[in-house]
């Protein structure tokens, strides 16, 4: 609804300026016509000639010039610098803020919905006559939907948009959680929670481009732990919730599902409502279109639809988030240490039934309980935001419009990385009734915090480093990270039960181990890699240096 205002909003500006200025368009489209009318071979000579009109952004300022090409027989919409207010990145500031508060609430309802059974696993399995580590499949499909959903989604919003890859892929997660909580058989059960998570794979692959949409560097060092703890807290605090079910006998477990779906309605609501379209290539596109008709004239086009049709499109993009995820090196390394991350968080699922429930006697809300040590560790690190905002602004020399070398962002990583593989051997050695369960939530604490600095700086690395394939490359990221935790929840049960608590965690803190150095490594290789990368952007040497369209890169 709102991206439907927006539109509308942008066809009366441009009406409005047509009529204000409307001797100087005439002149582009008598020049243009002029131009295509030449029958000999001898042009005009009119090459990127800026137009002396330009056009108002939602605010009401002035916005986006058009340029006029003899060559290429168009008149290019685009904006005409870093300060239109036509870009989103100019909006106000309580607009900016509005819009990440609804895309964090889609974050939230979506990334709970995985975790929202995770509880009532013993009362399902015997509801739907399957063993509980089948019941575990509720889980790994939602990942595996999530896992197959990303291939598509990048492409799909740089194809058609942020807002309506966000709006109708909830409004389709909505009638799956609304299966699955109808369901009467296990295999409608499973197929629904599959479709979840592939309808979910929009809002969590995708949700950092659209950061990226609106803020440019050194403000998304503020943004992005927002933007983590939204993602990386539900699948802890929905166990709590579904803990409180279970421990029910007067409560059927399916409330988990109906609970996730009256949130999920709710925020759905929200966004429709509110969420506007924030993907300048698809904005400039609506403005054209504008232009054309209220002109008469086919002159005006943008760059988006000029490029290619909506199918060739998606033949382009979409064997890019393969390509990213098996030739691009910083998506492997970065890939590798989230895997692991996203490993532990699912399989936690069950193992807290090992580590807390079984070991200290606990009762399903007690156990479901103790998640809170990892939301309070990511949120621990999320209050550091203003810091790392102020050592952004304090690299980037105050510098207005000041880019920053990827690897600044790898900061909140190496400081906190050595702690993974701390926090799981600590997490599985005091594992014992004798020692106090305060060590263990200790231990998630720290897992909290590595979980939320790990994500802040995969993506921020990942979208200051391939620009405009970002949407592309966090999906393949995420893509990734998903299929494989969904495979490993479901040996997650059988390890613990046939290795225990202590061998789990030491072997998976001996993984970590060995990928505590990715972060060091990426940080002293990074430029190098991005140099034979197609698709990576590559700066200029040297602290404040310009690059070649002018603006200042500041080396990390």
């Amino acid at each position: 609804m709102w991206s439907f205002h927006q539109y509308r909003q942008i066809e009366k500006e441009v009406q409005h300026d047509w009529q204000k200025k409307r001797l100087p368009h005439q002149r582009d489209i008598e020049e243009f016509n002029l131009c295509n009318s030449e029958e000999s071979n001898i042009r005009l000579g009119l090459q990127q000639t800026q137009s002396p009109n330009s056009y108002a952004s939602p605010g009401g300022r002035p916005s986006s010039a058009q340029h006029l090409s003899a060559k290429e027989d168009h008149i290019l919409v685009e904006t005409a610098s870093d300060n239109d207010p036509f870009d989103p990145r100019n909006w106000s500031l309580l607009s900016r803020a509005k819009n990440v508060a609804i895309i964090s609430l889609l974050i939230f309802v979506q990334a709970w919905a995985g975790a929202s059974d995770s509880q009532t696993n013993s009362p399902a399995s015997k509801f739907y006559h399957v063993s509980q580590v089948a019941e575990n499949l509720a889980t790994a499909m939602y990942l595996f939907g999530i896992g197959s959903g990303c291939l598509f989604v990048g492409p799909l919003s740089e194809s058609i948009g942020r807002n309506p890859t966000y709006l109708i892929s909830t409004f389709c997660y909505l009638f799956f959680v609304l299966g699955s909580a109808l369901s009467e058989s296990f295999a409608s059960h499973i197929g629904c929670r599959y479709f979840i998570g592939v309808s979910s794979s929009a809002t969590l692959g995708i949700n950092g481009a659209s950061v990226k949409d609106m803020f440019r560097p050194v403000k998304r060092a503020f943004v992005f732990p927002v933007i983590a703890w939204a993602n990386v807290v539900p699948p802890v605090l929905a166990p709590i919730v579904s803990g409180w079910v279970a421990s029910r006998i007067d409560i059927d477990f399916r409330w988990t599902e109906w609970i996730t779906l009256i949130i999920s309605g709710f925020v759905f609501v929200i966004a429709f409502l509110f969420l506007p379209e924030t993907y300048v290539p698809i904005l400039l596109d609506w403005k054209a279109k504008h232009l054309c008709r209220i002109t008469g004239s086919e002159a005006y086009v943008s760059a988006h639809a000029k490029n290619a049709s909506f199918t060739a499109r998606m033949k382009q993009t979409l064997p890019l988030s393969l390509t990213f995820l098996f030739t691009e090196p910083v998506i492997m390394v970065l890939g590798s240490f989230l895997v692991l991350l996203y490993i532990l968080l699912f399989s936690f699922l069950s193992g807290f039934d090992y580590i807390f429930k079984r070991t200290y006697a606990l009762s399903y809300l007690q156990s479901g309980g103790c998640f809170a040590g990892i939301a309070i560790g990511a949120t621990a690190f999320t209050l550091f935001a203003p810091i790392l905002y102020t050592w952004a602004r304090r690299h980037a020399e105050h510098i207005s419009g000041a880019h920053i070398t990827p690897e600044f962002r790898l900061w909140p990583a190496l400081v906190t990385a050595p702690l993974l593989p701390i926090s799981l051997f600590w997490l599985g050695w005091t594992n014992y009734p004798s020692i106090s369960i305060y060590s263990g939530l200790g231990a998630c604490f720290c897992f909290g915090i590595v979980l939320a600095a790990m994500y802040v700086s995969a993506y921020e690395y990942i979208i200051d480093s391939y620009g405009e394939h970002a949407a592309i490359a966090l999906a393949s990221i995420t893509m990734v990270r998903y299929l494989i935790a969904g495979g490993m929840v479901l040996v997650a049960r059988p390890m613990y039960e046939r290795i225990g608590v202590h061998w789990a965690m030491t072997l998976l803190g001996c993984v970590a181990t060995i990928l505590t150095p990715g972060p060091w490594l990426l940080f002293k290789w990074g430029r190098r890699l991005r140099e034979r990368s197609p698709y990576a952007k590559v700066y200029g040497k040297g602290e404040g240096q310009k690059n070649a369209n002018g603006e200042v890169w500041l080396q990390g």
